[in-house]
């Protein structure tokens, strides 16, 4: 499968996994989970042609690991992201001292008046590494790293999460924690 192929469908993948499954007549279990078989069935009869060889190639090499097998490879589901109530049975987890979140500069005055908000999604979502953040930031427009004080707002009793693959979780992160010198 060549990688606009593999593109093609992972973005698929993404928007009937953590958006709207019913495009497809998708059933998700409460906690995201879709039997592999029904994925593949569904897709192909949406023309979005898929078998087990080319779902498993998506999920081992998405740059992101957005999607993860149960341990049974017998269902799929996204690690976060979701716009659909889904329990991912996240466990409460310390984070790192500094965290980073990559958006678009055009929203830098909103975030120092409002924070980073989770917005249709279940969390705000973090990265332990810059240049993921950056990565992140650019599908926005013009992007720019922010620098999160995470352990400062640990030890302030905000909580956070970390999916599978490893991307960090918080429900809301308020400016003042946000690291806005540079910008």
């Amino acid at each position: 499968m060549d990688s606009k192929e593999a593109k093609r469908i992972s973005k698929f993948l993404s928007l009937v996994l953590r958006h709207k499954p019913e495009q497809i007549d998708l059933k998700l279990d409460n906690a995201g989970w879709a039997m592999v078989e029904e994925l593949i069935e569904k897709c192909n009869s949406h023309s979005i042609a898929l078998d087990v060889d080319k779902l498993t190639e998506i999920v081992d090499n998405n740059d992101k690991k957005r999607f993860v097998f149960s341990s049974d490879k017998q269902k799929i589901r996204a690690n976060q992201g979701h716009s659909l109530q889904v329990d991912l049975g996240l466990e409460q987890k310390e984070p790192p001292v500094l965290l980073y979140h990559g958006t678009a500069i055009r929203n830098i005055d909103s975030i120092k008046e409002k924070g980073l908000l989770k917005g249709e999604r279940h969390h705000v979502h973090l990265s332990a590494q810059t240049d993921v953040a950056m990565q992140v930031g650019s599908r926005y427009g013009k992007a720019t790293v922010l620098t999160v004080n995470t352990d400062l707002m640990y030890k302030d009793g905000l909580l956070f999460y970390q999916s599978e693959n490893g991307v960090w979780l918080t429900d809301y992160v308020p400016p003042k924690y946000i690291d806005f010198k540079d910008l």
